[in-house]
């Protein structure tokens, strides 16, 4: 995968954003929306005759509300949002030091604003290992692992 490729999947701080949930044009949505397609807006009267055949369809109702929303997402990924309201400091930041990954900086690891500790650690830990095994070595190994581990 050219570097190209790993900036438009990954944000700056490292999410791997091509999979995540909430992204336009993602993975998941593809498929969610390819669901809605297959099961068609008439599945719920089918999933009430099913349930007597099997129970888990009595929940089906719920199920649809979730792949709605999956198939409803809206982010477009921090590279092209305005930071404008996001608390996350790192979409100012990336786009203010001229880099691609906040690893690049020479300030890397900061006390950026926004993240959360739990965030905070994950984004210090992802970019310290991108220094040490370089970008294309730790996409390929992260692609191997699900994307909410």
């Amino acid at each position: 995968m050219t570097r190209e490729e790993i900036i438009a999947a990954v944000s700056p701080c490292g999410i791997d954003c091509a999979r995540c949930i909430a992204l336009v044009g993602g993975d998941t949505q593809k498929h969610a929306i390819a669901l809605q397609e297959t099961l068609g807006p008439s599945f719920e009267k089918w999933a009430d005759k099913f349930t007597a055949y099997v129970p888990a369809f009595a929940k089906y109702r719920d199920f649809r509300e979730v792949l709605d929303l999956l198939a409803g997402v809206d982010c477009i990924g921090c590279r092209d949002r305005d930071p404008e309201g996001i608390p996350c400091g790192i979409i100012r930041c990336f786009k203010e030091k001229g880099v691609d990954f906040c690893f690049e900086c020479d300030e890397f690891p900061c006390d950026v604003e926004g993240l959360n500790d739990d965030l905070k650690e994950r984004w210090k830990e992802t970019g310290m290992r991108i220094r040490e095994i370089g970008l294309e070595a730790w996409y390929d190994d992260m692609r191997k692992r699900h994307r909410y581990e």
